[in-house]
């Protein structure tokens, strides 16, 4: 049995709330390793819609113990908010089954307005961020200035962190025409929050490393995708943390060898939300017709998405670099209907033909699509729970899928519902 690392493929967005939930089913721990609430998962369950951002996916099952990793940017009160609203749902969430690591960065109000006045300057290239303080308050984690929850315990030593901290940022502020801020009142705010949530403070690696060696199965839930990865992404239009699976094992406190299978989650279609590159996006009606029926917003922001055509380029470059063991292909429903349905196996840059997508946004942005059509099918696949409930044509789509990404299709969902899912092979046994 492997403990199993969850990953986008593509841009997010690709539904992994859905597949961590179902696959935590399985396990007995589920850990989000990176990113912050910028992150937007959907759970739907029996009838009941959770919107999840910070807390990882599994807190939504009884029995199950979930934890927030050092790799993760925790906001205080977006994480005591999000808490009382899936309370509010019917959902019990202690610090007997949630665990924050204290080694995790805190997301302050200052990197919030930092990264609304970045985003909002007409002198500075927008990079369509969630406005939510994740870049910045990666930047101070780099930088070896920021608060961590485990200053939270110390308020003897805390007013000098963040004297230190409000050096660098005041200097900021004052560029950014915002004004000088006081760490007294910092300092008040750190003092009312730190009781609410120290008592989900704890070390997590040694947690994880607990029940490693009792044989209990874990669950790594990345947020973002690959293409978001700031190393392996569409830089500089990407998020602020490593989102491949490697990441899995720095941002929870674990080894390599702890992840024994890496599942990526791909739409049968694209979409991506923001600024940068997109190759295959359709502008016309039928980009417009693949985002109503697929609703295609954000779970966080509720941005529209653009929407494209599926993208076999990019997914099998995010299998390599994201390490990815086998695909869980979601949304193929939206595509009942169509005549025809294009796959993109290459790009033409410049006069010639190439079949990577480049490092270069400018190159990214000149890269034009190469189409190979598929027979549509007319039939529905909504609520399909085997191959048998498939038309001949769809399991014809997702066959050369998996020949053109070079990946295996281990799970395929066919509506938000958690059991509308067909299991090809279990990533926790199957290796």
């Amino acid at each position: 049995m492997a403990n199993v690392a969850v990953i986008g493929a593509q841009w997010g967005d690709e539904g992994k709330g859905k597949i961590v939930d179902w696959l935590s089913a399985r396990a007995d721990v589920v850990v989000r390793f990176q990113g912050g609430h910028n992150a937007g998962h959907t759970l739907v369950i029996d009838g009941v819609t959770y919107k999840l951002s910070l807390l990882p996916s599994g807190v939504v099952r009884p029995g199950k113990l979930a934890i927030i990793g050092n790799g993760v940017v925790v906001d205080p009160w977006a994480f005591l908010d999000e808490i009382a609203r899936v309370r509010a749902l019917g959902v019990a969430v202690t610090p007997d089954n949630l665990i924050v690591a204290e080694n995790a960065v805190l997301i302050l109000p200052l990197h919030r307005e930092l990264d609304v006045a970045r985003e909002s300057s007409n002198s500075v290239q927008a990079l369509g961020t969630t406005k939510r303080g994740i870049g910045p308050a990666y930047e101070d984690k780099v930088g070896r200035r920021a608060l961590r929850v485990v200053d939270l315990k110390d308020f003897v030593s805390l007013p000098q962190k963040i004297e230190r901290l409000l050096a660098h940022h005041n200097t900021l502020r004052r560029g950014s025409n915002l004004p000088e801020l006081d760490g007294a009142e910092l300092l008040a705010l750190l003092k009312e929050v730190a009781p609410k949530i120290l008592p989900f403070a704890g070390s997590a690696w040694r947690r994880l490393d607990e029940v490693r060696r009792q044989g209990k199965r874990i669950l790594f839930e990345g947020a973002q995708a690959v293409l978001l990865d700031i190393d392996h992404g569409t830089y500089p239009y990407v998020t602020s943390s490593n989102t491949v699976a490697g990441q899995a094992a720095a941002g929870s406190g674990c080894g390599p060898r702890d992840i024994g299978f890496v599942l990526g989650i791909a739409k049968a279609y694209t979409t991506r939300v923001g600024e940068g590159p997109f190759p295959t996006e359709l502008t016309d009606e039928i980009g417009e017709r693949i985002g109503k029926v697929g609703a295609e917003f954000g779970t966080v922001t509720g941005r529209k998405r653009r929407c494209g055509w599926f993208d076999a380029v990019l997914v099998r470059q995010t299998v390599i670099t994201g390490g990815i063991d086998g695909i869980a292909l979601t949304k193929l429903d939206v595509l009942d209907g169509f005549k025809t349905i294009n796959l993109c196996t290459g790009y033409r840059l410049d006069g010639r033909e190439i079949d990577f997508l480049p490092a270069d946004a400018t190159e990214q942005a000149r890269c034009i699509p190469i189409y190979e059509s598929i027979e549509g099918w007319k039939e529905s696949t909504r609520g399909a729970r085997s191959w048998v409930d498939l038309p001949a044509t769809a399991i014809k789509y997702i066959r050369r899928v998996e020949e053109l990404i070079g990946a295996p299709v281990a799970l395929l969902s066919t509506s938000p519902e958690r059991e509308d899912t067909i299991l090809v092979r279990d990533p926790f046994v199957d290796r």
